[in-house]
């Protein structure tokens, strides 16, 4: 195990640590002992930022190799970006988190689960192995649901981390079938090798079935039309954690794996327009859905998902310069815009976060409606808005002014593009990204006003005041980051933003990015921000006017009403399906596993054909018939009786009856074991069934005791083939006579059933034993244990029994 291996795990221990910790030190806010995992983390990649320019880093470690599922980190510019993000926003998020939770919380799940899929998503984005990217890519699941209930006293907290964890782990399914689709092409689970193999990809007929697949799991993690309702319910976590996961890393999972595959995947169209589309229109319609919220987590959960959908939209522009070459002059640009609002995203999207939980903190509120006029009472937190809240809106001299800029110039220069497929189509792309941008302008105006401006409503459960410093140093961090990226952007061009653009583009050529905030009156981005900034001030300033169409939006109309409805009757049914089966009763149960056996084996006897060998069987005596016809007549007489005492003693004589085959097979110590064990079990027997109470009488239909013989028959007949077919078709030589040959000389003793049980298998028989001590165990507990009961009477209702 190598240190980036080592980097990768680190937080997996430290979370192991913590729960130690935490147990014995609980005067110290845990985040002290966490902020130096995600510190040490970002320091080390950082130092791997100069390296990624002379080429990618592959370090190895077998873990299954067999399955051919191994840890390989790889580390190139598109990794590198996303693991500084998840480290750097980790460690500013832990230190926000130190003065946002207070000791009464249970601060040791939260730091375990922020540890867990901090460490999931490093594995995530610096794997080149899919298989192991799954098993990360689940665990940002499991991690994220974890901590979207750490509330788990409110309903709303379970109802969110149910629906993020259903959503996000229906696309996992579909990715790792995705991913076993590439690998039946390729023969390889490693992305560099695929790579090596696009032409092979290109011509399989299943390669639009990878498509499919991955992308459904890549827009399910970022939170893309129409799968983005699970990601305003998560907000119901506390802000820390919808400031890491929910804006700077986990949803943006999906966006990393469809920018790591776009080399393999530009030459399909289908690859192409999907991303496009999905991105362009989830763009427009969440920009345009946040407007009407009041809920200012709501507002900002909408904004990412819209956000989401833009650099989506830029990564499947940009295929079209991978995939085919000839656009490479209008949208190679995209592929740097995605990467650059990537950064920018995180910086000014994890600071709105929280600010929004420091007013969610210090005023008791997060309405719009019960907040406003705080300039004066919270002058820091409003500094911070209006820095980050402008760069959201895309406005000068901040870095999402750029970032929004390279975007619009990306999607008008789609009209001039020289492609027949586009033809029809292309002004829907211009047009919805500057609707998007529009209302996009509307709701970061919108959260300035609503609670900075305008008069005071005394109506937050707290009196409001700014907060302690502990709590607004993460977020200046970040605002100075906005606005250091916005003055100087080319301080990352040649060391972050080209090598992720280049890896996406699978370039080894310099891209020699030079991003400057003036372009002249000659750009079309500048008078399509113009006309965003003009149209979008309009409509807010009358939004009264308008706001009324949001009504006809009902609630029954809505993707969350399909999904609420879907759930709903999917459990509902199920339990139908299941009641249908689940009878309670030991017989049924064993019919259904009978029946699959016999189905089972028939299909099997059927298939591999049927040889049978009457050869070597020795002969059959009368004493074997004899025997035979006294267990027919017992089974006979179990089968007709209604006493359970007739039925014990007649199966104890189909078991005495057995230790007489012993007897007359000259296995004697078989025999005797067989005896013995008849006999307790016979007396066992009798006594449980004395101490049941009377069986309630229930004339069954001969349909029924005609089915269970038709099973019965057919275990009995199956059972038979299998036996015959065993001892006709010796495939290997027999054990028995290597026990023959050694019973003596290995193990030192003449009776070879006692040296088989003793030597030959005595750790068996030892872990047997033991098994028996945890049965005596369990059978010395529950007669101990002491139950407070009412009144029963002996026929209980059997519906209330099996409740």
């Amino acid at each position: 195990m190598t240190l980036i291996h080592m980097a990768i795990l680190l937080p997996l221990v430290a979370a192991v640590a913590i729960g130690i910790i935490y147990k014995y030190y609980k005067r110290i806010h845990l985040g002290w002992f966490v902020l130096p995992v995600p510190v040490i983390i970002a320091i080390y990649l950082a130092t791997f930022i100069p390296k990624v320019s002379s080429g990618p880093i592959l370090e190895t470690m077998q873990v299954m190799p067999r399955i051919g599922m191994n840890f390989d980190v790889y580390i190139d510019g598109l990794g590198l970006l996303f693991a500084l993000l998840i480290s750097g926003i980790g460690a500013l998020v832990v230190l926000y988190s130190i003065g946002y939770l207070s000791h009464r919380e249970d601060l040791g799940n939260f730091y375990i689960y922020l540890l867990m899929f901090m460490s999931a998503m490093l594995g995530v984005v610096l794997n080149d192995n899919v298989l192991m990217l799954y098993l990360f890519w689940e665990l940002t699941s499991i991690s994220s649901f974890l901590l979207i209930a750490f509330w788990f006293m409110k309903e709303r907290s379970l109802y969110g981390a149910q629906k993020s964890m259903l959503i996000t782990m229906f696309g996992g399914f579909m990715l790792l079938g995705g991913f076993l689709t590439l690998h039946t092409i390729t023969g390889t689970y490693s992305i560099r090798e695929m790579l090596a193999q696009v032409t092979l990809i290109q011509e399989s007929p299943v390669a639009p079935t990878a498509i499919v697949l991955i992308l459904l799991g890549a827009f399910t993690k970022s939170a893309q039309f129409p799968f983005y309702i699970w990601l305003p319910d998560a907000m119901e976590a506390p802000t820390p954690v919808s400031a890491y996961l929910h804006s700077a890393t986990m949803v943006k999972a999906g966006i990393y794996l469809v920018a790591r595959l776009t080399p393999l995947f530009a030459f399909s169209e289908l690859w192409v327009w999907i991303i496009l589309l999905g991105g362009l229109i989830t763009l427009a319609w969440a920009s345009f859905n946040a407007v009407r919220k009041d809920d200012l987590k709501a507002v900002l959960a909408f904004s990412t998902v819209s956000q989401l959908g833009m650099i989506m939209s830029l990564l499947g522009l940009g295929a079209l310069s991978v995939g085919t070459g000839a656009g490479e002059t209008y949208f190679s640009i995209a592929v740097v815009a995605a990467v650059f609002h990537l950064i920018n995203h995180a910086t000014f999207k994890g600071a709105l976060f929280m600010v929004t939980g420091i007013l969610d903190h210090e005023t008791g509120t997060r309405s719009l409606k019960r907040l406003g006029g705080l300039l004066t009472l919270m002058p820091i937190s409003f500094t911070l808005t209006f820095i980050t809240a402008l760069s959201m809106a895309g406005l000068p001299p901040f870095n999402g002014f750029l970032s929004k800029e390279l975007f619009l110039e990306a999607m008008i220069h789609v009209t001039e593009a020289d492609f027949a497929s586009l033809a029809n189509i292309a002004f829907v792309f211009p047009l919805l990204a500057i609707v998007g941008s529009i209302f996009t302008f509307i709701y970061s105006i919108q959260i300035i006003y609503g609670v900075f401006f305008g008069k005071r409503t005394h109506d937050t459960p707290k009196e409001p005041h700014e907060a302690p410093a502990l709590m607004w140093i993460s977020p200046a961090i970040l605002a100075v980051l906005v606005i250091t990226f916005g003055l100087f952007p080319n301080v990352l061009s040649g060391s972050i933003i080209d090598p992720a653009a280049m890896s996406i583009m699978a370039t080894d050529a310099p891209l020699g990015t030079h991003i400057s905030m003036w372009h002249g009156f000659a750009n079309p981005a500048l008078w399509a921000t113009i006309a965003i900034v003009i149209t979008g001030s309009l409509l807010f300033y009358f939004r009264d006017k308008w706001m009324f169409i949001y009504d006809y939006h009902k609630e029954r109309f809505t993707l969350n009403y399909v999904y609420d409805q879907g759930l709903m009757h999917s459990r509902f049914a199920s339990r139908k399906v299941t009641d249908s089966y689940m009878t309670g009763f030991i017989r049924s149960y064993l019919a259904y596993i009978f029946m699959f056996f016999v189905v089972l084996g028939a299909i099997s006897l059927w298939n591999t054909g049927i040889e049978l060998n009457f050869s070597d069987m020795a002969p059959v005596g009368i004493q074997e018939m004899i025997l035979v016809m006294i267990v027919l007549i017992s089974i006979t007489v179990i089968l007709a009786t209604k006493s359970r005492i007739v039925s014990i003693i007649m199966l104890s004589a189909i078991g005495f009856v057995m230790a007489l085959f012993f007897v007359f097979f000259r296995a004697p110590d078989l025999a005797l074991t067989q005896l013995a064990i008849e006999t307790v079990t016979t007396a066992l027997f009798l006594v449980c069934f004395y101490h049941l109470p009377a069986r309630s009488k229930h004339p069954e239909r001969m349909r029924f005791k005609f089915t269970n013989f038709l099973v019965s028959l057919g275990v009995g007949i199956i059972v038979i083939m299998i036996g015959l077919i065993a001892y006709s078709n010796q495939l290997f030589d027999r054990i028995s006579q290597f026990h023959i040959d050694n019973v003596k000389e290995l193990g030192a003793g003449g009776n070879m059933v006692n040296v088989i049980l003793v030597d030959f298998r005595g750790f068996d028989t030892l872990f047997e034993t033991l098994v028996f001590g945890i049965a005596g165990i369990g059978i010395y507990a529950l007669m101990k244990l002491r139950l407070n009961r009412k009144d029963e009477t002996d026929e209980a209702d059997p519906e209330e029994n099996r409740a």
